[in-house]
């Protein structure tokens, strides 16, 4: 039997292109996966952080121990920053900013509060405040003097696998958020 010489090198092709599909699965999974799970972090983390803030917590104890419970699931000691803000109602009956901003981590100009001082970082009272309109209606729907507070998660996300050099671009964001309002 006599091989065709037109099909020489066929089979490396195929696997070529077989090893290339097969790359970006298996890695593609792998980053996905890392990315939900640190989204499921930083949620359940911005739940605490604004619980304790509610229960009478600072607002920089609240972001300290935030970043303390992250430990190794998330590094954002490294890689993060936590904001916890008050934000109440004022006689305008429109919500604004009580209590300082906490931060902690390391914030930078990404990382700016959706919440309320919006310049930068530090202590900014009696601003207005930015609340999705569950939130803004339960501080006008609430108590007189009742603070609702915001824990703000961020976290700088990089990659482990070599995926975005397959695909010659960042398949997943850069930079994770979490806000949860108690």
């Amino acid at each position: 039997m006599k091989i065709n010489t037109e099909e020489s090198g066929q089979a490396l092709v195929e696997l070529s292109f077989v090893l290339f599909i097969l790359c970006v699965i298996v890695f593609g999974t792998i980053e996905f996966g890392r990315a939900v799970y640190d989204v499921q972090v930083m949620r359940n983390l911005a739940g605490e952080g604004s619980s304790m803030a509610s229960r009478g917590t600072s607002p920089a104890t609240t972001a300290t121990t935030v970043i303390t419970y992250a430990g190794a699931d998330i590094s954002l000691s490294t890689k993060g920053c936590v904001i916890v803000t008050g934000v109440s109602e004022n006689s305008a009956g429109t919500a604004q900013v009580v209590t300082s901003q906490s931060w902690a981590g390391q914030c930078t100009s990404a990382m700016t509060s959706q919440v309320g001082c919006l310049s930068g970082q530090g202590t900014c009272t009696n601003s207005g405040a930015t609340l999705p309109a569950t939130a803004a209606n339960a501080v006008q729907q609430g108590v007189a003097g009742m603070t609702l507070y915001v824990t703000e998660v961020f976290y700088t996300y990089s990659t482990i696998t070599p995926l975005p050099n397959f695909l010659g671009k960042a398949v997943l964001p850069s930079m994770l958020y979490s806000a949860a309002y108690y």
